[in-house]
């Protein structure tokens, strides 16, 4: 499974539920490395979606302990076990944790791959991702190079589970 996220320097993902910067190339990222595929979210982070609706072009399936939230458009599961079944039919590198804070931590450890956009830069934040860097069971295996948006840099980074 894939894990993909934005990140500033302290590994903030958000502030009052929403991201802490817009990044279009970023969000042009993640178009391209999800379409098509399943994506993987919590209740909160779909509010955060335009008109509060489902992704376009994939398979979206919430991870909620609401157990009467439905979404038109999306599978809803209210357990991990519910979304491990969910998940059994589909390639697990066709299968992205895409947030948020909760969703992430909850994931992480089913993950082999993370896509971390890494910002430049430190915001103020209430939301993180755990912290790779720091994490012996992940390594980087891919960076690009630096890239700036007006004055923010920021770098794509692939990280993969250590075998």
């Amino acid at each position: 499974m894939n894990i993909i996220a934005a990140a500033d320097r302290n590994w903030a993902i958000g502030r009052k539920g929403r991201l802490l910067v817009s990044i279009p190339n970023d969000h042009k990222f993640f178009r391209e490395e999800t379409t098509g595929k399943v994506v993987v979210f919590g209740r909160k982070t779909l509010q955060t979606f335009p008109q509060g609706m489902p992704l376009q072009g994939r398979t979206n399936i919430v991870l909620s302990r609401d157990a009467a939230f439905q979404v038109k458009g999306a599978v809803t599961v209210h357990s991990l076990e519910e979304l491990r079944r969910v998940l059994e039919p589909y390639p697990t590198q066709n299968v992205y944790c895409i947030g948020g804070e909760n969703i992430y931590r909850q994931l992480l450890p089913w993950c082999d791959t993370a896509h971390i956009t890494k910002i430049d830069h430190i915001y103020e934040a209430d939301a993180y991702f755990p912290n790779l860097d720091r994490d012996s069971d992940w390594e980087i295996t891919g960076e690009s190079d630096e890239q700036t948006y007006f004055d923010i840099s920021y770098t794509f980074f692939r990280y993969e589970r250590r075998k």
